[in-house]
């Protein structure tokens, strides 16, 4: 029997690169939310990100066909994405409509609803006998985009960021960078974080320290630049240099998108997709999914029902507009029927007073043909 050569081990240690080929054949799932008012270049930020249409331009002509319609929409768009034989099946969230309105009350129902209606499927799922191919549409990033007014956050909000943070990972952006000053935007960072802290907004947040101390500052510098400022475009624009790049041409020169000195988009993407996407995905799993089932399970039984406690702004709206309309309806209906009410009573008056009248005649005709009678009594005797 030949002797064990020391230090080659069991093969233990091989079991990372077996995880690796699990993973790299399986493919991974990511989710991403894009969230904001309208015109803040959501879409154009999405195909950037990831070099490709994931989703096609608006066509602005038609932006106000739809104001009428007080109502958010969901609305998803699905890809697959492959980058060394490793495929990503990428949904992203969009919710036009958010915030486009002058009275915006209750506007992000539907989007908090879509994100509590996801993990509610996941767990309905795993509560059945067969569990090989579940559908997770579990949202793993939420992408807030603040319109950059170089004020502070709007109560919208902060309204809907105090929502979302409890339920999905938050992570706030400030769109189209290059509208804004390098100090006016440093002073409009200083003051969102100022509100988010005195808020008590939750957004997501990572690990910084590592045993790599170059990982480590990574994280830093990811960490530091939050809320991430950015710039979108999908054009080639040409510098002063000579390099070819994505970016916006200006009478003033180029704003460049993957410059870190014009905004934060290369740390975004890094953040989302390099170095913290597992993360985001493991994170949704562990605490946001976690904290839902835990809470559903304290309240109710094993396949009951979820009972819903809003409605939606749209079915709120339609049921006030019924409403009204019945009640008017109804009013309407009181009315003619009062009107004919009326009509009947004077035309039972009148039949009244004219049956007297033929009564006071009859009485008036008897009385003569009495006398008639009377007055001829005597002659026949």
């Amino acid at each position: 029997m030949s002797a064990p050569q020391v230090g080659a081990g069991i093969g233990i240690a091989n079991l990372p690169n077996q995880r690796h080929k699990i993973v790299a054949k399986r493919g991974a799932n990511f989710t991403l939310m894009v969230c904001g008012e309208s015109g803040l270049g959501k879409t154009t930020f999405i195909n950037t990100l990831f070099t490709t249409t994931i989703k096609p331009p608006k066509n602005h002509k038609r932006r106000f066909n739809k104001s009428t319609e007080k109502t958010v929409e969901i609305e998803i768009i699905r890809a697959e994405l492959e980058e060394k034989q490793f495929g990503v099946k990428l949904s992203v969230i969009d919710t036009p409509g958010f915030g486009d309105y002058t009275n915006n009350r209750d506007s992000w129902m539907p989007i908090i609803d879509f994100i509590d209606d996801q993990h509610e499927s996941y767990m309905r799922q795993e509560q059945q006998p067969k569990r090989q191919e579940l559908i997770d549409m579990r949202v793993h990033c939420c992408l807030y985009f603040i319109r950059p007014t170089g004020h502070t956050l709007k109560p919208l909000d902060i309204e809907i960021m105090k929502r979302l943070g409890t339920r999905v990972n938050l992570i706030p952006v400030i769109a189209k960078a290059d509208t804004i000053t390098p100090t006016d935007l440093h002073r409009f960072k200083k003051r969102i974080l100022e509100v988010i802290a005195a808020q008590d907004i939750r957004c997501y947040s990572f690990t910084l320290e590592s045993d790599d101390e170059a990982t480590t500052r990574r994280n830093m510098s990811i960490m530091s630049a939050m809320p991430f400022s950015i710039i979108g475009s999908t054009e080639d624009v040409l510098t002063a240099d000579g390099r070819t790049t994505k970016g916006r041409q200006y009478s003033w020169g180029v704003a460049e998108v993957e410059n870190e000195d014009h905004c934060d988009f290369k740390k975004l993407r890094q953040l989302l997709i390099r170095t913290h996407m597992l993360d985001l995905i493991s994170s949704t799993e562990e605490s946001h999914y976690e904290n839902y089932r835990n809470a559903q399970m304290e309240t109710r039984k094993i396949g009951e029902p979820k009972v819903k406690t809003v409605t939606n702004p749209k079915w709120k709206e339609e049921e006030e507009s019924l409403r009204k309309r019945f009640t008017e309806q109804v009013r309407l209906e009181e009315n003619r029927f009062r009107s004919w009410e009326q009509q009947l009573i004077a035309e039972r008056d009148r039949l009244n007073k004219d049956l007297e009248g033929e009564h006071s005649h009859i009485k008036a005709l008897e009385a003569e043909l009495e006398a008639l009678q009377a007055g001829l009594s005597p002659r026949r005797k």
